[in-house]
């Protein structure tokens, strides 16, 4: 092999400016950036090796807008003028980008390229609280600014229509039918949930860069109560992303010839293989089903196929984990419910920064496999379990090289027709009930299928919510499965059981 077609990781650097209870002064997006970038080019142990990039990648910054951070973190950094880019909104760039950056350097593109992202949303929450304009205190606005917001983000017309326009609202409908599918009820599922979680946040305490340094129990994570108050069922506080965070992180890739020509010791070069991509109909309303992910089992199976690798190889499977039924779905398309499926700890708890949170998990991996070796898996996901890329990292050269595919495929699906206005018997097939401050139950969200098949989707009132709630409480799995009779006005449903 072309040891200038290889590519390793050969610098990572990830940052935290405060921590939860401990807030830290104002500090811009991109200024952590650059300090996680800067930590990337020293971690590597040849700072010289700065001169060799000829590539800047950047994960979108959400917290802040900025027309070309790249450009801006040359500058900063003094180096030559690099190709770049800045990835559009979602969890599973970090992935995509080393894959594609990967792609580069075994195809003779690139030699050297640097990946970094990062979110200042703790200091942006605090600035918003006392009034204060970032740009007040320096912060880039030419190019840059506040961030917009588009709609569209929102999710397509039937969704809007239905309510169904955060994740708060969405992951839960694929958890509620995940543990229907595998023939749990609510209070098992959570009880796996808050089992997952808990490990996390042992790993998140030891972990440098994390926003919480707190250990908690399953059942500290399970109960209701204040401080982790019902967000929507069946995921309390503990359960969700914690995205009021100051991180940053960096990765600086280069091929294995430029790596020894600059002298980094080869057990600091960790080796990534490639991976693979899919994506699934944006509109969740539009999928086949909510029990599975069909993009995530592609992705899976293109990039472990490719590398000729099986599932029981994996020493380290690091997964996205902004609600607990992507990492179940992932050990269950992997069928390794015998791991954690982290080392870095979690959005919960190691915290979410947005879109950048997977260069974190490529952070940690990498100092792992320097450590252990073996083979890892990292996983990246966006969207409403929309988009998923993973990618596969060892601590040793893959025989064929990089074996990755970094184009991602469009599946496509065959979901029941949607109805509008229908009133009749239909069968609940998902549901959720987001909870007010107040911990009474205040909406639910269903999806159900009519007698000839097709499907409604909509939002229900405070006393239908409670109802569906009810339902939770009970060893009766939930009101998924049961028939109703439905009145649809305008997205609003009223159901009698």
């Amino acid at each position: 092999m072309d040891p200038a077609r290889i590519p390793v990781i050969v610098g990572v650097g990830d940052v935290r400016s405060g921590r939860a209870g401990e807030p830290a002064g104002p500090r811009e997006p991109l200024d952590l950036i650059t300090d996680a970038a800067r930590a990337a080019l020293a971690d590597s142990g040849s700072p010289a090796l700065g001169s060799r990039i000829d590539a800047i990648h950047a994960v979108k910054t959400v917290s802040w807008s900025y027309d070309d951070l790249p450009g801006l973190l040359a500058a900063r950094l003094t180096l030559p003028s690099p190709r770049s880019s800045t990835s559009p909104i979602g969890g599973h760039w970090p992935a995509a980008l080393l894959d594609r950056i990967g792609d580069d350097i075994a195809a003779g593109r690139s030699s050297a390229a640097l990946l970094v992202g990062g979110e200042s949303q703790a200091t942006m929450t605090a600035l918003r609280k006392s009034g204060t304009d970032p740009a007040s205190l320096g912060w880039e606005s030419a190019p840059g600014g506040p961030p917009a917001f588009d709609p569209a983000d929102l999710g397509s017309r039937a969704m809007q229509r239905a309510g169904l326009i955060v994740p708060t609202r969405v992951y839960p409908l694929f958890e509620n039918r995940v543990a229907h599918e595998s023939g749990l009820g609510p209070g098992e599922s959570l009880t796996e949930s808050a089992r997952m979680y808990a490990a996390f946040s042992e790993l998140a305490a030891k972990n440098p860069a994390s926003w919480t340094s707190e250990v908690h129990s399953a059942e500290d994570i399970a109960a209701v109560g204040p401080g982790n108050r019902m967000v929507c069922e069946p995921y309390p506080l503990m359960l969700n992303a914690m995205p009021f965070v100051d991180q940053a992180a960096a990765v600086l890739v280069c091929s294995l010839a430029v790596a020894r020509d600059h002298g980094v010791p080869e057990g600091r070069t960790v080796y990534l293989w490639g991976g693979a991509g899919a994506t699934d109909p944006v509109d969740v309303l539009s999928r086949n089903g909510f029990g599975t992910s069909a993009a995530m089992t592609d992705a899976v199976q293109r990039a472990l196929s490719r590398a000729s690798v099986d599932t029981a190889a994996l020493d380290i499977v690091d997964a996205y984990s902004c609600f607990p039924v992507v990492p179940k779905l992932l050990t269950r398309t992997l069928g390794r419910g015998d791991l954690v499926p982290s080392v870095t700890g979690g959005h919960s708890f190691f915290g979410g920064p947005l879109n950048s949170y997977t260069l974190h998990s490529i952070a940690e991996v990498t100092r792992r496999l320097r450590e252990d070796g073996g083979t890892a898996l990292v996983h990246g996901n966006g969207g409403y379990l929309t988009y998923q890329h993973v990618v596969l990292l060892a601590g040793a050269p893959h025989p064929g090289g990089y074996v990755g595919d970094p184009e991602p495929a469009h599946l496509t699906a065959q979901a029941p027709e949607l109805v509008a206005g229908y009133e009749g018997r239909a069968d609940i097939v998902t549901s959720t009930v987001e909870y007010g401050r107040d911990g009474a139950p205040a909406t639910g969200f269903v999806v159900a299928h009519t007698p000839d098949g097709r499907r409604l989707a909509g939002h229900t009132g405070a006393e239908v919510a409670a109802a569906l709630s009810a339902f939770a409480q009970t060893p009766a799995r939930s009101a998924i499965g049961r028939s109703v009779h439905v009145t649809d006005r305008d997205g609003v449903l009223s159901l009698r059981f």
